[in-house]
């Protein structure tokens, strides 16, 4: 099963509102601005 880009940046957010431990809540910061910066590149992309 894949999930969207959408669904993984819900995902992530959801993550870090329940988030307490600060090394874990700084990793998925990273994959979280990753994932959005995969998001932003693909809306710039011209269409196929």
């Amino acid at each position: 099963m894949t999930i969207s880009i959408h669904e993984h940046i819900e995902e992530l957010r959801a993550e870090l509102r329940g988030c307490l431990n600060r090394i874990e809540r700084q990793q998925i910061t990273a994959e979280l601005a990753a994932v959005l910066a995969e998001r932003d590149q693909r809306r710039e992309a011209p269409p196929r």
